[in-house]
């Protein structure tokens, strides 16, 4: 039988077992992530994140991109003086 790995995440401090070794049983797997916010994720964290922390990462990262689209559509509309 796989043996599955305490972890702390590193966001929000709380335990969680990572299944590495049965990967669609971890809890990580409840999370449907697109490979542009594994990025995101990665680019902030080196490892596991607990499913809430990966859900809260997740709509972080659409509440930027869609700052991103925001500013720049404000910025045709309004740009800056020089």
């Amino acid at each position: 039988m796989c043996e599955h790995e305490q972890k702390y995440c590193p966001r929000c401090k709380n335990a969680f077992e990572c299944k590495v070794g049965s990967i669609l049983l971890c809890q990580c797997s409840t999370v449907a992530l697109s490979q542009e916010q594994r990025d995101y994720v990665a680019a902030r964290y080196p490892d596991c994140l607990c499913a809430a922390c990966l859900t809260e990462m997740k709509a972080e990262h659409h509440r930027s991109l869609f700052r991103e689209k925001l500013n720049s559509i404000s910025s045709l509309h309004f740009p800056k003086p020089e």
